[in-house]
């Protein structure tokens, strides 16, 4: 393997990067990339000394000046270029650390959701000619109800609530909440954390690493969270609070709502951690979604998922031709008997982390012998049908292409 990052032009000279996605912004069928950066920061010089209740511990976030995001588009020929300036992106500066790529307003192109640490929170919708407009404020996701930039870490979007819109999971610090946003077609964007009991499950966390995933099969998005704190002495500061903590399993009950099974989900739930990263894939292709996830100076945690193999599931590998060949972007509407399930391929989310580019739609008791039907809008514009799908399967999909 040989280091081409000087060669394709990618360097991000003197950022402090962070999370990063994969999407393919103007629809050509090759991927571009996106940049989170977090805060100037230099070794050399003097570091500021901070306390936390006279006890010396790390500078909180907002000791350090933001960095503007960074785009680089694929040139097509192993290199790209930075067009952060003409993009627009490089005028949102702020602590960047957790962006997910999906189409938010259903228009066929792929915006992106940026979660940024005591800095705005950002919704960056794609203008359909090489620059983004945020619509953070409008949609009521930049800030808490107070007016507040939480410490946003991870994000992901995907749809929890059956009505084929991706709605927002963000992670936040301990007293914070995480936040849950769902999208109802229209601005403002509903802020669902109390109402999905997400705010009293993690009210003592500080959360990075999530994502949606439907861990037992029944057809619904499950949320995942790895939580850590940063301070190490806050267990003496703050009774409530706990320096290593537990990750989170959350089981969607039907209505956006979740429920806490973190207990019945094996020894590795019942275990604290300076977790981190968290990504989803199917390691051991059985159908159903499997997790692993980075700690801070320990190994990081493989987990194996027994609980999907209990209902029914299709799985789709998807291959694009015209559109990028990892088809991020694409969105995928399964329908069967008497439900609509809507699933997409995105680029980044969680934290500092990437996952299983293949989509497992979860089918509940659905009997084997039962076909289903797939509806494909891939990354370029195009529709594309599969019928009669084998359930209990991953099928290999290739972008049809007209000429």
């Amino acid at each position: 393997m040989t280091d081409v990052t000087t060669d394709a032009g990618l360097q991000n000279a003197g950022r402090w990067a962070t999370g990063a996605a994969w999407f393919d912004y103007d629809r050509d069928g090759f991927l571009d990339l996106v940049i989170c950066n977090y805060a100037e920061f230099s070794f050399e010089g003097v570091a500021p000394k901070c306390e936390y209740l006279k006890v010396r511990t790390y500078c909180e976030q907002r000791a350090y000046k933001g960095l503007p995001l960074t785009l680089y588009h694929n040139n097509r020929d192993g290199t790209f270029t930075d067009v952060s300036r003409s993009s627009g992106l490089d005028r949102f500066v702020g602590r960047a650390l957790g962006v997910v790529a999906i189409d938010i307003d259903n228009d066929g192109w792929t915006d992106l959701f940026v979660a940024r640490d005591a800095s705005a929170n950002l919704l960056l919708l794609n203008k359909h000619d090489g620059t983004f407009v945020d619509a953070g404020l409008e949609a009521e996701v930049a800030f808490d109800s107070n007016g507040n930039a939480k410490a946003g870490m991870g994000a992901d979007a995907g749809d929890i609530n059956g009505d084929g819109r991706p709605d927002i999971a963000v992670t936040n610090f301990n007293f914070e909440f995480h936040s849950l946003f769902l999208n109802r077609g229209s601005f403002p964007f509903e802020d669902w954390t109390r109402a999905s009991h997400l705010a009293g499950l993690t009210r003592s966390d500080v959360g990075w690493g999530a994502h949606f995933l439907d861990f037992d099969n029944d057809g619904l998005l499950d949320l995942m969270i790895v939580n850590g704190h940063v301070i190490e002495v806050i267990e003496s500061l703050q009774s409530q609070v706990k320096y290593r903590e537990r990750p989170l399993l959350l089981r969607n009950l039907g209505n956006a709502v979740f429920e806490d099974v973190s207990s019945k989900a094996g020894p590795a739930f019942s275990q604290d951690y300076l977790a981190r990263g968290l990504a989803i894939g199917d390691w051991d292709n059985d159908g159903a979604p499997d997790a692993i996830f980075t700690c801070i100076g320990e190994r990081s945690v493989l987990l194996r998922n027994n609980a999907g193999q209990q209902n029914s599931w299709v799985g789709l590998h998807l291959v694009g031709v015209k559109s990028n060949r990892d088809a991020i972007g694409a969105k995928l509407t399964l329908r069967v008997a008497d439900r609509k399930l809507v699933r997409w391929v995105t680029g980044g989310s969680s934290y500092l982390s990437s996952h299983d580019k293949r989509v497992l739609f979860g089918l509940g008791k659905l009997p084997a012998n039962h076909p289903v039907d797939l509806e494909i809008l891939w990354p370029n514009g195009g529709m594309q049908v599969a019928t009669n799908l084998e359930i209990n399967r991953y099928h290999r999909i290739v972008e049809q292409v007209t000429k």
